[in-house]
């Protein structure tokens, strides 16, 4: 039996005649970053996130037996109909893994506490949050042990958004194989053991400096990873990085950390910049509060740093014993940056509840 198949559930028809779960999933920000893949949603390099806490989805799914499988996707209580081909196309994957699902009519009514498509992961919060609300009525019709939950839920959350396997754990979470990392994989995320006290309570102001839709989607940018000349160097450059980061994060050296999350940082942006087409995700406050970054580290010597997903929103990544400091720093200067002075101050979370 191979691993995926390990992954099918052992109840084949539903018992229940109805049944209500309501889960919040944390979005996620990775420090390596995860872009390029392979089919079935598996990864084309490790990456290794931190676990957020006050950016998240709420998911309350109703599940009626029904002749025929439907679903209805809400936000925050009225019809969102364009949300639910994904939604369609996610529950068309995991079928083989959760087989009791062609019997119920589901009803997903599902809020964010962020902008939504604002390159803050909503995709990864949202599926996370799903797939937990899904695991969790496989575990009532008694197909799998508690124990197990988490990691199933990270496997069929991956199959609708890759970075969604991180958000069911935390704080610290690796998908994708490496050698460094045993009980690493490429069909679920792991936690991430052992990290030095420093980065369990490390803080993440979330600086929304664009709150529209971002320009491409991340399945886009993906795809732009099959035929992009430096993909062979992008990859080994992050499987470099995550031995690095690893290292950093276990021994608590902040100045490596800053090193690598940006330079991460700046390498995913730059594929974009290099690939065919070409896209710059970035707008011109981006640029102004990473300079006012750099500035404010080399004249106060506070290790704040700075990551991006792709868009062009800013994650300002700092020790919880600075958030005093930093948080004056904002208002002073970061503030003004952002789309009607709007932030969101994070921190590294537990997970999916």
């Amino acid at each position: 039996m191979d691993q995926n198949e390990a992954f099918i559930s052992a109840v084949q028809t539903a018992t229940l005649e109805r049944f209500e779960t309501t889960h919040k999933a944390p979005s996620n920000i990775a420090l390596v970053k995860y872009w390029g893949k392979y089919a079935s949603q598996i990864p084309a390099n490790p990456s290794i996130s931190f676990t957020l806490s006050e950016a998240h989805t709420s998911s309350r799914l109703l599940f009626e037996k029904a002749s025929k499988a439907e679903v209805r996707v809400l936000y925050q209580g009225e019809p969102k109909h364009e949300f639910e081909p994904k939604v369609v196309q996610f529950l068309e994957r995991i079928r083989l893994y959760c087989p009791f699902l062609n019997e119920y009519k589901i009803t997903i009514d599902t809020s964010n506490t962020f902008p939504h498509s604002s390159g803050i992961a909503s995709s990864a919060s949202g599926m996370a949050a799903l797939a937990m609300g899904i695991v969790t009525l496989e575990q009532k019709l008694g197909g799998i042990a508690k124990e197990a939950m988490a990691q199933k839920a990270s496997f069929l959350a991956r199959l609708g958004s890759g970075s969604a396997a991180r958000s069911i754990e935390g704080p610290i979470v690796s998908w994708g194989e490496h050698h460094e990392l045993e009980q690493s994989s490429d069909l679920y995320a792991t936690k991430f053991e052992r990290p030095h006290e420093i980065f369990k309570t490390y803080q993440d102001t979330i600086l929304i400096v664009h709150k529209g839709a971002k320009k491409v989607s991340s399945t886009v940018g993906h795809d732009l990873m099959n035929n992009h000349p430096y993909k062979d160097a992008r990859f080994e450059q992050a499987q470099t990085h995550m031995s690095s980061l690893v290292s950093a994060l276990k021994k608590g050296n902040v100045e490596s950390f800053i090193r690598i999350v940006e330079s991460e940082a700046l390498s995913l942006h730059a594929m974009m910049m290099t690939s065919n087409p070409y896209f710059v995700l970035m707008e011109p406050q981006t640029l102004e509060v990473i300079k006012k970054i750099w500035e404010y580290r080399e004249m106060t010597e506070t290790p704040v740093c700075f990551t991006l997903d792709a868009g062009a929103n800013v994650h300002l990544l700092y020790p919880e014993a600075e958030k005093e400091k930093v948080h004056a720093f904002i208002e002073d200067e970061l503030k003004s940056y952002c789309e009607d002075g709007f932030f969101i101050h994070d921190h590294c979370g537990e997970g999916a509840v």
